[in-house]
């Protein structure tokens, strides 16, 4: 008796679709920082963040495939995510824009490897850039977490296209 392959049905998702419904997970809020070739800084919001492994420690992030900050987070080998506090939404709009200077006026310290800690953030990861991975549209960055820092404070989330806290006290 001869067994007949199973069909199954063709995929049937928009884009519009797809990302209403991605829109109902809520994510926490970060900005990752580097530098540029010519010594200056660079980051830009992103909420596709998470961990991956404790041991050893390993942390994941996506960035667009033609975002103009491609090429900078491919070469350079550090790279620090801040993990962004509930009343820092404003850093997160000013660091999703297309300003030039988005670190004018904010204030920050420097991590070992000389990258941006922005003040006031719930926690942040200094990484080494482990791997990469390019996946449909995006690329999956692996950093493998060389130091870390949090404050216990409530968490910026993005949820529904929009900002807002948890605090879980």
């Amino acid at each position: 008796m001869s067994r007949q392959p199973l069909r199954l049905p063709e995929p049937d998702v928009n884009e519009a679709a797809f990302r209403h419904a991605l829109s109902q997970f809520a994510t926490g809020v970060t900005v990752i920082t580097t530098r540029d070739d010519h010594g200056g800084f660079v980051g830009l919001t992103a909420s596709s963040f998470n961990s991956v492994s404790l041991t050893p420690p390993l942390v994941l992030w996506s960035l667009s495939a033609s975002a103009r900050t491609m090429p900078l987070f491919r070469k350079n080998s550090h790279y620090v995510i801040n993990v962004l506090a509930a009343d820092q939404a404003a850093i997160a709009e000013r660091f999703a824009s297309r300003i030039e200077n988005r670190f004018e006026g904010i204030g920050f310290d420097l991590s070992s490897t000389g990258l941006p800690i922005l003040h006031g953030v719930s926690a942040w990861f200094e990484c080494h850039n482990r791997s990469r991975y390019p996946e449909g549209d995006h690329v999956i960055f692996v950093g493998e977490v060389e130091r870390c820092a949090h404050e216990a404070k409530p968490g910026l989330v993005y949820h529904r296209s929009r900002f807002g806290a948890v605090d879980i006290n």
